[in-house]
């Protein structure tokens, strides 16, 4: 995943990101594939991906390409793959082809979603902006128990994960960093909870 190169300041939780008015994001359309093949090849180093295998992956799942744009004007767009739990195993496995993933590990429509792998953010300028907007795409009930995972392939890549919460993860896949959504995280038990939760036990007896 890239982005032009610029500063990404603001440390925000990935679902916590602002929604900004000045970027449009919507699922993208088979007329813009091109466009965004030839952004994703310019802006994110070493993409392996061409217009036919994303507007094939556009026809097996439409919500997994989103397009950012400003005043009718392409910014860029992000790409994800929706992953089973069979899928979700074999990335932390090291089992998936990440270019060509086949068919078995993505999530079909009636399928819940156990993972987001984050394919590619290729945006310019403000575009950067339309990830509040991605991430509460990804708050819909369909995606909502799934953790985000991508992998880093520039500098200004690797400020985005860092910002937004992002952390590496043990796993067989290489410079593998997970997001785990704040509905899945462990509340953390204060010692004063635990108190009183004893006192309230032994009152009881």
């Amino acid at each position: 995943m890239s982005m032009e190169r610029g500063s990404f300041a603001a440390r925000h939780d990935f679902d916590a990101l602002p929604l900004s008015p000045d970027v449009d994001v919507r699922c993208a359309q088979f007329s813009e594939i091109a466009a965004l093949s030839e952004m994703a090849h310019r802006l994110v180093p070493g993409v392996q991906i061409g217009a036919t295998e994303l507007a094939n992956y556009l026809a097996f799942d439409p919500e997994s390409i989103l397009t950012f744009a400003r005043k009718g004007h392409l910014l860029g767009g992000m790409a994800f793959l929706f992953l089973n739990e069979r899928g979700h195993d074999a990335l932390l496995l090291d089992d998936i082809c990440l270019t060509a993933p086949e068919r078995h590990y993505l999530a079909s429509a009636n399928d819940d979603v156990a993972a987001i792998y984050i394919w590619a953010i290729a945006t310019t300028g403000r575009g950067i902006a339309g990830l509040g907007k991605a991430a509460a795409h990804l708050r819909q009930i369909r995606f909502r128990g799934a953790d985000c995972y991508a992998q880093p392939s520039t500098v200004a890549g690797r400020e985005i994960m860092r910002a937004t919460g992002f952390v590496p993860v043990s796993s067989f896949q290489p410079d593998l960093w997970c997001y785990e959504r704040p509905w899945h995280r462990q509340p953390m038990r204060m010692p004063g909870a635990i108190i009183q939760a004893r006192s309230y036990a032994d009152a009881r007896h």
